[in-house]
């Protein structure tokens, strides 16, 4: 694995609080309804990008997630302001405006998704792969999922062939203790998710992704793995989240006091506390990466807000041919 230096855990320190400052602000303006629709925010899950992104080949790798999913492209390269932006429905978004809060793509930065549907991005993840062996691109695939889409057909399907055609993908269970608002122990017999590998003979195991070194120890095995040709890997990387499943979540379904005890495991504050144990950085050199948070955040609500939204006809520029469709000759104004 790529050394952990003093310029790594500086970065993931930025990192990982500009995610949770992007989100909180997202937070605030869907209050102030500027952005509508359903809000899936990431608070207390950050370790897995770090970790992710440390270990992956960023001109080959690819990455496929669900509706949690704003701050996966801005960690692969994507302009924070484009995503602000598609959240608000803004022309100068990542999708022009029409993805929305669940579908943030970016081709260019090998991003395929944000999908609204649970479980929906699971083959395509593998379909994702298949093409990296078919055209011999020696590239890995991470697809990542939720804990209730576990449960779902697809992902079995899809493990079932995945390692019967042995391919390049590694399936990241982000289990953050609820499906919406079901505990995984409702949901099955068996709490420990990353033992579904067991049944389709995949090398499987279970993850502390509160830490992003743990998550990157990990995931640097798999994507060997599965680079030499050796085919998936299916991780279960333990986490949790600070907010609602939604915006709309009440949150009635868990403690005050369980959501305080796993903040002392907050992996923002972990990694300052080593960052200060170890001297990597003096007091002003932290407040400045704050104020630089801050300020970047500010920078992308203020590119949202005063970009315009799209021109109508671009819902139908994005969907149909005006050769092969005559009758829309007279679009909607």
């Amino acid at each position: 694995m790529k050394k952990v230096t003093k310029a790594t855990y500086l970065k993931w320190y930025e990192d990982m609080l500009f995610w949770r400052k992007f989100e909180d602000k997202l937070a605030q303006v869907y209050i102030q309804q500027k952005v509508r629709g359903f809000l899936h925010l990431y608070n207390g899950q950050e370790a897995i990008l770090a970790g992710a992104l440390h270990v992956m080949d960023l001109e080959k790798d690819k990455m496929i997630t669900a509706y949690r999913n704003h701050v996966q492209p801005i960690g692969l390269g994507v302009d924070p302001k484009r995503v602000m932006a598609e959240l608000y429905g803004k022309g100068t978004g990542t999708s022009q405006g029409l993805g929305g809060s669940m579908h943030i793509f970016s081709k260019e930065h090998n991003f395929y998704g944000g999908h609204g549907i649970v479980g929906g991005q699971i083959p395509l993840g593998a379909g994702l792969a298949f093409a990296d062996k078919y055209f011999k691109r020696d590239a890995v695939t991470l697809t990542f999922l939720g804990d209730g889409a576990a449960r779902q057909g697809s992902l079995h399907e899809t493990l079932n062939m995945a390692v019967k055609w042995n391919l390049p993908v590694v399936f990241c269970v982000e289990n953050n203790g609820y499906a919406m608002g079901t505990s995984v122990a409702r949901t099955a017999k068996g709490t420990d998710i990353w033992k579904l590998g067991n049944g389709y003979e995949m090398p499987c195991g279970p993850v502390d992704a509160m830490d992003p070194i743990k998550v990157a120890e990990a995931l640097d095995e798999a994507i060997k793995r599965a680079r030499k040709g050796e085919g998936p890997t299916f991780l279960e990387l333990k986490t949790y989240r600070y907010r609602g499943h939604s915006m709309s979540d009440a949150q009635k379904y868990r403690t005050k006091e369980e959501v305080e005890e796993y903040q002392k495991l907050d992996p923002i504050t972990k990694v300052l506390g080593i960052i200060k144990d170890k001297k990597y950085a003096s007091e002003d050199e932290i407040k400045k990466i704050n104020k630089r948070v801050k300020d970047k955040v500010a920078e992308c609500e203020k590119f949202a807000e005063e970009s315009d939204f799209p021109e109508k006809n671009v819902m139908y520029d994005v969907v149909y041919e005006q050769e092969d469709y005559p009758f829309l000759a007279h679009k909607p104004q």
